[in-house]
């Protein structure tokens, strides 16, 4: 069951992004499931339930994300009112909405106002309220001022640069093999002309206990930082654990996005591997997680990134393309982490197999853990499979002005050191096929070969081996390495979104160490814009290059 919270919403950026350098993502979830918020919200609701009847004002639409967090069904709701016309004839727990100016009727004892900054609209309206009833706002749960950007507007996204890392520490058998996470990142904000940024951190366990609370200078504008869990461990005298950090960056100026790269290390050469960030916005589905070849375990770590439970049957695995999904059995504790072995929930799933994660907006952009017969272990992340886009007939004509139009680069990493594979995989629930040819490319620019793949149909899974593609063409690389270009190809026809994504694995030949990582498609250097691309990531396009 999807929670029903806005987290994002994916748009048209060729006017720029907005505030924040984030088109689409949401504020108000942030606000209401922040760890610090949420103690102050059930003590709000469990105070107005002792208060008797209460009137519930909802100006701007809040209701629905503010129930999900705190079960408004605990109040006696003597009436649900409303500001704006066009809300009117809605209805919320069998009440149907009225306008604010008839409250005064309502004979409520409180009234629970669901909005932050109330004190910029509720004077012009206090006469509306039933005489001497206790008048609570969403401002009772907000955050301390020293941790806002803007104390003026609550919700500026600037306020809410918060993110979610799988943190994990195993100090292992005498100390000779263990498993360490390291968060590394960098004060972009300080280059924006934040004067004293600084990180608000929490780490949760798996069951969602907080194991511990602080705050973190950041250093010099754009100098590195690091958030190491042998570091936190010996700091606060932990034993091993595996949860979530959620991270807060406060007092920042640019950008409200907590970008990272999340490490995995050990001592005994085992554990050697980099991910990057969660993406802050919990999505329904999550895709391009492969399952294990043989010989290989894949651990799937979900990250409740709420102050609610993640009820039984709500997180589920399919193998892309097939209609029916396996479902997780137990409850996940508000913001506990639990690793799921993908052969507990699709034992007949392998490797070249790509997995669906049905996620219900609960957790953030997963992990999962790819550990081989050998000992060697990998961490990647699966990506946010888009519930939004259809089919786009004009991608076929964009060749006209746009060259190759949408591309999706993966390099080819040193042949005589690595070896190279790679998978395009669907990250659109409509996406039914995948219309492609590759291109093989030197890294003189020279292009190699060229690979048309057909219409692959969602449930394939088409394997690119570099090193059999060389061989079975007798190619030849004259750098030794480059990189693969997927493209649409519609010489048969089918349909594309601009969603083009794929999976590169790479594997290196003198330690059999494997990594993995997800990338997706853009238009690049062109002035010409269609829709948002080429992309900027800081003004409106054109942008990458």
């Amino acid at each position: 069951m999807t929670l029903q919270i806005e987290t994002f919403k994916n748009a048209d950026l060729s006017h720029g992004w907005r505030p924040g350098n984030n088109a689409g993502g949401a504020t108000l979830f942030k606000a209401l499931g922040h760890p610090l918020t949420a103690p102050k919200g059930q003590a709000l609701i469990a105070g107005l339930a002792k208060a008797g009847p209460v009137a519930v004002y909802d100006p701007s639409g809040t209701i629905g994300n503010f129930h999900a967090y705190y079960d408004l069904g605990r109040l006696d709701v003597a009436g649900y009112f409303v500001q704006r016309v066009e809300d009117m004839g809605s209805t919320f727990l069998g009440h149907e909405a009225q306008p604010v100016s008839a409250m005064k009727k309502s004979n409520a004892k409180a009234v629970l106002v669901l909005a932050f900054d109330a004190n910029k609209t509720l004077p012009s309206i206090a006469h509306v309220f039933p005489d001497g009833a206790r008048i609570a706002t969403l401002d009772d749960i907000r955050l301390p001022d020293d941790m806002l950007t803007n104390k003026a507007n609550y919700l500026d996204p600037m306020n809410f640069a918060t993110n979610f890392a799988l943190l994990r520490e195993k100090k292992g058998a005498n100390g000779h093999d263990g498993i360490h996470t390291r968060v590394a990142s960098a004060n972009y904000w300080g280059l924006h002309g934040a004067e004293n940024p600084e990180l608000w951190l929490c780490l949760f366990d798996e069951k969602g206990n907080q194991l511990a609370e602080w705050r973190e200078a950041l250093p010099i504008a754009g100098a590195p930082f690091t958030v190491d869990s042998a570091e936190v461990r010996e700091r606060f005298g932990l034993e091993d654990f595996t949860g979530s950090l959620f991270i807060h960056a406060v007092r920042i100026k640019g950008h409200d996005v907590v970008k990272y790269a999340l490490d995995m290390y050990g001592e005994d050469g085992l554990a050697l591997s980099c991910s990057h960030d969660a993406n802050a916005w919990p999505a329904d589905y999550y895709a391009g997680m492969p399952a294990g070849e043989d010989g290989e375990q894949v651990t799937l770590f979900v990250q409740n990134s709420h102050p609610m439970p993640i009820p039984p049957r709500t997180v589920g695995l399919n193998i892309m393309g097939a209609q029916d999904v396996s479902w997780y059995e137990d409850e996940i504790p508000p913001f506990g982490t639990r690793g799921i072995p993908l052969k507990s929930l699709l034992p007949d799933a392998k490797w070249p197999d790509q997995i669906e994660v049905v996620a219900g907006r609960y957790f953030v952009r997963p992990r999962y853990e790819v550990i081989r017969d050998s000992g060697q272990r990998r961490l990647a992340h699966a990506n946010v499979e888009r519930t939004d886009l259809k089919p786009n007939p004009e991608i076929a004509k964009l060749g006209k002005h746009m060259g190759k139009g949408y591309i999706m680069p993966l390099p080819i990493l040193p042949r005589d050191k690595f070896t190279t594979v790679m998978i395009p995989t669907p990250m659109a629930r409509d996406e039914h096929e995948l219309p492609l040819r590759a291109e093989m490319i030197d890294a003189n620019g020279t292009v190699i070969a060229s690979k048309y793949l057909g219409r692959i149909p969602r449930r394939d899974s088409v394997e690119v081996d570099i090193e059999n593609w060389v061989k079975d063409e007798a190619l030849k690389l004259p750098s030794g390495y480059g990189h693969v270009e997927f493209l649409y190809d519609f010489r048969e026809g089918g349909d594309g979104n601009g969603w083009i994504h794929a999976l590169g694995r790479f594997e290196q030949k003198s330690s059999g160490h494997r990594a993995e990582t997800i990338f997706g498609a853009h238009i690049y250097n062109t002035a010409l814009i269609y829709k948002d691309e080429p992309q900027s990531y800081t003004n409106k396009p054109p942008g990458l290059t």
